[in-house]
């Protein structure tokens, strides 16, 4: 993650069931579905203003660490979720066994 991201503040808005991170007076976003402690990330998206920024990868980090402090067990279904999880296989510990088999696919 970039530098001038590590200490802005990630949001869970609970009320649009989002992950946010606020750049520059713009909102990236993670949908999320959540229950028993298992989150489904669905659906990334940032702004073209911060298109190449490195914003995406920033909210997609912060988000797996907030899960893992809080004991979450992770669902990727969002395509960048789950590509930035194939590439950085240590989040894997997050993903329960019964879908670790997704990420051994070679489409």
């Amino acid at each position: 993650m970039k530098e001038e991201y590590l200490n802005l503040p990630l949001v869970k808005n609970q009320e649009k069931q989002r992950f946010q991170l606020e750049i520059d007076g713009h909102i990236a976003f993670i949908d999320y579905e959540e229950e028993d402690k298992i989150t489904k990330l669905i659906h990334t998206e940032s702004p073209a203003a911060l298109a190449g920024k490195g914003a995406a990868t920033a909210l997609i980090e912060k988000t797996l660490n907030y899960l893992e402090e809080n004991s979450y067990s992770l669902v990727p279904l969002c395509p960048l979720v789950f590509a930035y999880i194939k590439r950085h296989t240590e989040w894997k510990r997050l993903v329960p066994s019964k879908y670790l088999k997704f990420f051994n696919r070679q489409d």
